[in-house]
């Protein structure tokens, strides 16, 4: 069926978001989808229906929403106009490792609150720097988070970031897959190794693949998708999943 437009509850606010239920009859496990740094709009609901046509219950948030009201910024300008990267670093400041594990709590606990879900714990994916958020819940929730992803995410792993990813990976129980884009300068090889040092140090298991293409391969609306690779990570994805509790 159609997604529907739902509002969600957290400790700052009230969180819009997209609400995709499989056809037919479940339950069904159910996915949280971190949005990139756009945020939700119409080509992450297509994503979110499609995740819901593979048999997983799907919400993806709006990231920016103690921002209401905000200007929807344009992804295909967004890192080369001076000021959408001053107005998106505005939006950015509002999210802290608090925030984000807040709004975790209450996106995961509305999906498994669903009669149309079933098991005791989600999968999670996020594209750009929603890979981050999505490894993030992994971490600061891990007995809801049983499968994480991270598509083209930045900054995963940044050296004296007290927020990064990476310094929770001990807490992680999740399995946990990760593709990169080639050349991407917000997650250069640097990174690419302390993350993958932080996993196997912790004994998550993980798959950690660098696809050939550029940074925003997996969204249609960014200037560098890429249809092979977007293809790849919905196998992935369903891969990945496959794992859920049911």
């Amino acid at each position: 069926m159609p997604g529907r437009e739902v509002v969600i509850s957290t400790a700052d606010g009230e969180c819009a978001a997209s609400l995709h239920i499989p056809s037919g009859s479940g339950p069904w496990p159910a996915v949280l989808m971190y949005p990139d740094a756009g945020s939700l709009r119409d080509v992450f609901r297509a994503m979110g229906e499609r995740m819901a046509g593979l048999g997983y219950v799907t919400l993806v948030p709006d990231i920016y929403y103690r921002s209401v009201p905000y200007e929807p910024l344009e992804i295909a300008s967004l890192f080369s106009n001076p000021a959408e990267r001053e107005r998106l670093g505005k939006l950015v400041s509002r999210l802290n490792r608090e925030g984000v594990k807040g709004d975790a709590d209450a996106f995961i606990g509305y999906l498994l609150g669903l009669d149309e879900v079933t098991g005791s714990a989600v999968g999670t994916t996020g594209y750009c720097m929603g890979g981050g958020l999505s490894l993030l819940a992994a971490g600061l929730h891990p007995d809801r988070v049983a499968a994480a992803a991270a598509f083209h995410g930045g900054n995963l792993a940044a050296e004296g970031n007290p927020d990064s990813p990476h310094l929770l990976a001990g807490s992680v129980k999740a399995e946990v897959y990760i593709a990169a884009a080639e050349n991407d300068p917000s997650f250069p090889e640097d990174q690419h190794a302390r993350l993958e040092q932080a996993l196997t140090d912790a004994g998550v298991t993980f798959t950690m693949e660098t696809y050939p293409a550029g940074h925003g391969f997996a969204v249609t609306d960014n200037p560098t998708y890429d249809p092979a690779a977007e293809q790849r990570h919905w196998d992935a994805l369903a891969a990945l999943y496959a794992k859920l509790p049911r």
